[in-house]
């Protein structure tokens, strides 16, 4: 299992939250000075992210192994 810098995936989770948090409010996503421009992070990367997060700590928490269920909807 590979965690980024030495972290586990609930401590990630919880920045990916905050940077989601973060440019929702008002954060910025890119920005230029000069001929030079930086991008960070948009948001659908940090969603795709924290999609994956969310399944490992839930692996961590439920086990590995699980089943889905499905079921008809009723009309």
């Amino acid at each position: 299992m590979l965690y980024h810098f030495g972290m586990d995936p609930q401590t990630l989770l919880n920045l990916i939250n905050e940077a989601i948090a973060a440019l929702l409010t008002g954060g910025h996503q890119s920005y230029s000075i000069g001929a030079r421009s930086v991008t960070k992070l948009d948001l659908r990367s940090l969603f795709e992210e924290r999609r994956m997060l969310e399944m490992e700590v839930d692996r961590q928490l439920n086990g590995a192994a699980r089943l889905a269920k499905f079921g008809r909807v009723r009309t």
